[in-house]
């Protein structure tokens, strides 16, 4: 498993984490993700056998 944490632009709201949530969330090898609303960011827990961070993207 491996972990990246990347910027999302406009997250303020729980909107946009069913938003993210419902993309990223929904890729396959993709184990987890934290939110930090303070920073605009979500860390991405994903299996690199599955998929890539550009896929991710």
């Amino acid at each position: 498993m491996e972990n990246v944490t990347l910027s999302v632009k406009g997250m303020s709201c729980g909107h946009c984490v069913k938003a993210v949530e419902g993309g990223v969330g929904e890729l396959n090898g993709v184990k987890s993700l934290t939110f930090l609303f303070h920073t605009a960011k979500v860390t991405v827990a994903f299996s690199p056998s599955q998929l890539t961070v550009q896929d991710i993207k």
